[in-house]
């Protein structure tokens, strides 16, 4: 499968998949980005990408992230639809400074990692009454 893509800048590496078992590939910082303590930050990856048909494309935080920068992706990860892929449309990682300092991504370093899911779209279809039994409260698979 091919994946087309754009990069912003072209001095920053092609992304790559890091050995033959990786699902995911890395993502690089286009610009040097300070996230002040508390706060959520867009750092720009240097990449627009043309989802292809039939799939979406999940922008994640690298596992090492939290531990070696004190960022997390707020929300888990970042969805890509298959139209956002024009020519201002560069994916940007959404990260949260969870620390009590400043953190500085280094233009060049590694902050997210990505890859291709398969979807599937379902016509939704209202019903009067939900049929099934309530099962329990938020969170709750037993009683």
């Amino acid at each position: 499968m091919r994946l087309n893509l754009t990069r912003v800048d072209r001095e920053l590496p092609l992304p790559a998949y890091a050995t033959a078992g990786s699902v995911a590939f890395d993502v690089y910082a286009r610009t040097e980005t300070t996230v002040a303590p508390k706060t959520v930050a867009l750092i720009p990856t240097n990449l627009i990408v043309q989802v292809p048909e039939g799939y979406a494309f999940l922008l994640c935080s690298r596992s090492s992230t939290p531990v070696k920068k004190g960022l997390l992706t707020p929300h888990g990860f970042g969805i890509v639809d298959q139209d956002f892929c024009g020519p201002n449309d560069e994916l940007r990682a959404q990260v949260y400074n969870f620390t009590d300092a400043p953190i500085t991504v280094a233009r060049g370093e590694r902050i997210a990692q990505a890859l291709l899911v398969p979807i599937a779209k379902c016509d939704l279809q209202e019903t009067e009454v939900a049929t099934a039994a309530s099962r329990g409260g938020f969170g709750s698979t037993g009683r």
